[in-house]
């Protein structure tokens, strides 16, 4: 990686600090509710616009799926760890909650699961990671301090949701998301785990911890 001059690493840092880190808060101390999800696919389209308009990004990132063949294996099994993870964290924490979602509200259930991919999990996916790593590879040192940057930058924003097991949860999430889209350079790759992820939360009754907002 190029040395970039110390005026344009300070200005992205500092962009990189308003964006990521200055938003959060705002949505805290902002007295009025605003709604999340049309904010969140607005960032994500603005992101993707000035992605087009550079052309040292790769197109075929927004929808390669060939790398997947070769993850497919590794996001199966990821799955199912972190199913069983949850379920015993939830079992812990709030058991009258486990799977209490879907039996009580099935087709709000069914729609979040249809809709959570598309309108939620590759929009973030699109800020977080095709964004952020072409944006920022400029100031951090390594593909590895780009990962935990880009992990906790993910964790921070979920303070929005105003409880603490939302920015605990996504930190390990953030870290995968990151390591997966740093290996395949697909955001389709990268959205489907995600996705897989969040539908996990939503129906095993952890919802409740993301869903206030939207």
């Amino acid at each position: 990686m190029k040395d970039q001059p110390k005026t344009f690493k300070l200005l992205r840092y500092l962009e990189w600090v308003m964006i990521f880190f200055m938003v959060p808060i705002l949505f805290l101390v902002i007295p009025t509710t605003v709604p999340k999800l049309p904010c969140l696919i607005s960032i994500s389209a603005v992101c993707s616009i000035l992605l087009l308009k550079d052309n040292t990004f790769l197109r075929s990132r927004f929808y390669d799926l060939k790398p997947i063949h070769a993850f497919f294996k590794t996001i199966l099994l990821r799955s199912l760890v972190i199913g069983l993870s949850l379920a015993g964290i939830l079992l812990i924490m709030k058991p009258e909650a486990f799977f209490h979602f879907p039996k009580t509200n099935t087709t709000l259930w069914m729609l979040i699961v249809v809709l959570y991919p598309i309108l939620s999990a590759y929009p973030q996916e699109l800020i977080y990671r095709g964004y952020f790593f072409h944006r920022y590879k400029g100031i951090f040192r390594n593909r590895t301090s780009m990962i935990w940057a880009s992990t906790f930058a993910f964790a921070f924003m979920h303070i929005i949701f105003e409880n603490p097991v939302a920015p605990f949860l996504t930190l390990p999430g953030g870290y995968l998301f990151a390591k997966t889209y740093e290996r395949t350079q697909s955001l389709a790759v990268v959205g489907i785990e995600h996705a897989i992820y969040g539908d996990l939360i939503f129906t095993m009754g952890l919802g409740m911890y993301f869903y206030k907002g939207f």
